[in-house]
């Protein structure tokens, strides 16, 4: 695992989302900006799978939401200590298990999942597991898999799987 010193940031042009600043030289030693996903360790909760955004500068940042922010009782500014160990789960997130049940029921569905780019899969196991209810869960992943298997390949869109195209 790699450990640094860092701050917490504020982007005001994307609605206040707090992040952790990760410095060139961090950055650098990790491998850059596609140097893929990781476990991000802050000391008082669970660790939280990540990836790096760009700032544009030779910086990055990962996003921080509400929640982690109140658990840690942390503000813009503060400083904190953070560990980084490479991400070698398959999609860079957990699945649901309702969502991993239906895609082993479903070939076609699953060859379509695993055509998607890793950022579509990842927002597509995202959006299923972000409700506590597994029943809504379950909707969540007809919907997205059914939605992807009446696209046509290669034009999937976050607003197509929602079925607002």
């Amino acid at each position: 695992m790699y450990t640094f010193k860092t701050h917490i940031g504020k982007l005001e042009h994307l609605l206040g989302v707090n992040y952790l600043y990760i410095p060139a030289e961090v950055l650098e030693k990790l491998g850059g900006i596609k140097s893929g996903r990781y476990v991000c360790h802050l000391s008082g909760i669970k660790p939280f799978q990540c990836g790096f955004v760009s700032l544009g500068d030779g910086t990055a940042y990962i996003t921080v939401n509400k929640t982690r922010m109140k658990q840690l009782k942390l503000q813009t500014g503060d400083p904190v200590t953070v560990g980084l160990e490479k991400d070698n789960s398959q999609f860079g997130m957990d699945m649901s298990e309702e969502l991993e049940a239906l895609l082993s029921q479903d070939d076609e569905g699953m060859a379509r999942f695993m055509k998607l780019t890793p950022g579509m899969q990842r927002y597509i196991i995202y959006y299923v597991a972000q409700v506590k209810n597994p029943q809504l869960r379950i909707d969540r992943a007809l919907l997205l898999i059914g939605n992807l298997k009446q696209v046509a390949e290669g034009k999937e869109t976050f607003r197509a799987l929602l079925g607002k195209d």
